[in-house]
């Protein structure tokens, strides 16, 4: 089967990938639409020792599966065993033996075919179209923030980062009532911010130590330092970015100001699936290309051109 394939670092399309078959109590999907994240620019980095198919975003038919054949699915990307105590405690998610589609031990999206456990499959409601299903674990993963720290109404949250997950992050926080600041450098993506009525900001013009809450969705070491300068003593960071490479950290100044550091990745899908059929999240305005699957490195080198949001690759 066509497939994207990474190795040693090297992004490459091949014809000759042999199509996977499910195991006991899995499902095989075939692709219709996926979306490339950053942390897929950041694997070719070498973010993670990945070798194989990468891509975790996707909208795909299920074609062996149980009750759940010829019907459209997203996915939760972290397989888990669900026998170890941790994934007894319900933090299947940190399952020392899982795999991760497209960024551990498992063949990812981006590909004809894929196999995931019938368990992480949800079908995706008939009025939704592809291209804002295949928002579905980008959106978990912004509504993520919201399971992990407890805002209040009034809580003065700030998001560093205006690009594809620090949008919908915020627009999630929006949604939920509250009103975040965005502080980015692309005028186009917060540009898109303000048409939506939420306020945005340059790291210069941003208030020192005074917001609750601060979610950093840059992608980059500078972000965690503009979080640290923006949050206020007993305040919280919270961690969206994965990248490549190692970042220094006054901890000294973290332990005297009390600041809650929080990591923070995947998140519930069925909320974000019933947000995104609701029609009152806007995700449509993000997607800024459209690659077929045998031009996916051309969709990479898309996608990590400066300003670019989100890319979509269909079979």
């Amino acid at each position: 089967m066509r497939a994207l394939w990474l190795e040693d670092r090297l992004l490459g399309a091949r014809q000759d990938v042999p199509r996977p078959v499910p195991p006991p109590g899995e499902a095989l999907v075939r692709l219709r639409l996926a979306g490339v994240c950053a942390t897929d620019l950041e694997l070719v980095k070498g973010y993670y020792p990945f070798t194989g198919i990468p891509g975790h975003e996707f909208v795909g038919e299920v074609v062996s599966g149980d009750a759940l054949v010829g019907r459209r699915v997203v996915g939760e990307i972290n397989a888990s065993c669900g026998r170890c105590p941790t994934c007894a405690a319900g933090r299947r998610t940190h399952c020392p033996a899982r795999t991760v589609l497209g960024i551990k031990g498992r063949d990812g999206a981006m590909a004809e075919y894929l196999v995931l456990p019938i368990a992480n499959l949800h079908v995706v409601p008939d009025p939704v179209p592809d291209e804002i299903a295949v928002f579905a674990e980008p959106v978990a993963a912004a509504l993520e923030v919201q399971e992990q720290v407890a805002l209040r109404p009034g809580s003065r949250v700030v998001v560093i980062g205006d690009g594809k997950l620090g949008q919908l992050v915020a627009r999630t926080l929006a949604h939920a009532g509250h009103r975040p600041t965005v502080v980015g450098r692309h005028r186009r993506k917060l540009a898109l911010l303000s048409s939506l009525g939420i306020e945005t900001a340059s790291s210069d013009g941003l208030p020192p130590r005074e917001a609750d809450v601060v979610v950093e969705c840059t992608g980059n070491p500078d972000g965690l330092a503009i979080a640290r300068a923006a949050v206020r003593p007993r305040g919280t960071i919270v961690l969206k970015s994965t990248y490549h490479g190692e970042v220094t950290v006054n901890l000294s100044g973290i332990v005297v100001d009390e600041v809650t550091l929080v990591g923070s990745r995947c998140g519930p899908f069925a909320p974000a699936l019933a947000l995104l059929a609701g029609g009152t999240l806007r995700v449509d305005d993000l997607i800024d290309e459209r690659f077929a699957l045998a031009d996916g490195v051309a969709a990479f080198a898309a996608a990590g051109a400066p300003g670019v949001l989100k890319v979509l690759i269909h079979a």
